[in-house]
C-alpha cells in the first residue's frame, strides 16, 4: 500500500507538471509569435498567455482600429523573473531595444507569479482559499501578493521614466474549476491581487487605467483548462480595452 501511495503522489507530481507544460508551453511553443514591426510601432502588447495563447484580443484590436500593433506577450510570463517565458520586464526590455519610441502599452502581468506555484509547486504562498478557510486567504499569500504590488509599481515608474505616456492595465477574472485542479479557489486571491494590481495602476507615476474583467467574463467565456479566454472570452476583454485604447490611438 506504500508503494502505491508514492507511485500515485508521483503520478499527480508528473500530471500537475504536464499540465503546467500543456497549459503554458515552453518559451514561444504556446504563444503566438511576436510582433515587432507594427503600423503603429508605438503602442506595445506586454504580457502572459491571457494575451498569448491565441492572441485574439490583440486581433479583435486590429480589426476594431484598421491598424496593428507591437506584440511581446508570451505564455507562461510571469511579472519578473520566472524560468519558462521572458518576464514582461525582460519584455518591456526588448521593446525598447527594438523601438524605443512607446507612447501606448496595454498590458497584464502577475497572473503567473500566483498561478504557476499553485500548478507546479502545490502552491506554497497558500494562496488557494480551502473550505474550512471560510473565504480568508492567508496572510502569506497576501504578502506574496504585496511583493508583485512592488514589483508592478516599480515596472510602471520605470515606463513613465521612459516616455511612456499610457498604460492600460488589464486585470485578471475569475478561473473555472478544470479535470486536474481546483481552481475556484483561486477567488479570493484573484480579488485581492487585482485590488493590488488596480492600487499600482493609480500609485504608479505613468497615466494608468485599470481595467477589471471580474464582472464580465463567465465560466463559459474560459476554454477547458480552467484558465485561458475562448473565442467570446477575447472579444469581450477587446470589448473592455478598445473604449480606453481607441482615444489614445
Amino acid at each position: 500500500m506504500k508503494g502505491f501511495k508514492k507511485e500515485f503522489k508521483l503520478g499527480r507530481i508528473v500530471i500537475a507538471l504536464g499540465v503546467v507544460f500543456m497549459l503554458v508551453g515552453c518559451g514561444f511553443v504556446a504563444s503566438v509569435p511576436w510582433i515587432r514591426n507594427a503600423s503603429m510601432n508605438n503602442v506595445v502588447n506586454l504580457g502572459d498567455s491571457i494575451f498569448a495563447l491565441s492572441g485574439e484580443i490583440q486581433d479583435f484590436l486590429h480589426s476594431y482600429s484598421g491598424q496593428t500593433f507591437r506584440r511581446y506577450a508570451v505564455s507562461g510570463a510571469e511579472l519578473i523573473g520566472g524560468v519558462l517565458a521572458p518576464s514582461v520586464y525582460s519584455q518591456y526590455d526588448i521593446a525598447r531595444g527594438d523601438n524605443p519610441n512607446i507612447d501606448v502599452i496595454f498590458m497584464d502581468g502577475g497572473g503567473n507569479d500566483i498561478l504557476l506555484p499553485v500548478l507546479t509547486l502545490f502552491d506554497p504562498y497558500d494562496c488557494k482559499t480551502q473550505w474550512y478557510e471560510w473565504g480568508q486567504l492567508s496572510s502569506t499569500c497576501k504578502n506574496f501578493i504585496d511583493d508583485i504590488y512592488v514589483d508592478c509599481v516599480n515596472l510602471l515608474n520605470d515606463m513613465y521614466a521612459d516616455g511612456v505616456d499610457h498604460v492600460i492595465f488589464q486585470g485578471y477574472y475569475y478561473t473555472k474549476n478544470a479535470w486536474y485542479n481546483n481552481l475556484d479557489d483561486l477567488e479570493e486571491a484573484i480579488d485581492y491581487g487585482d485590488g493590488k494590481l488596480k492600487l499600482a495602476c493609480q500609485n504608479s507615476a505613468v497615466n494608468c487605467q485599470f481595467i477589471d474583467p471580474r464582472s464580465t467574463i463567465k465560466d463559459s467565456d474560459i476554454i477547458s483548462d480552467g484558465i485561458h479566454p475562448a473565442t467570446s472570452g477575447s472579444q469581450k476583454l477587446a470589448n473592455l480595452m478598445w473604449p480606453k485604447l481607441s482615444p489614445l490611438l
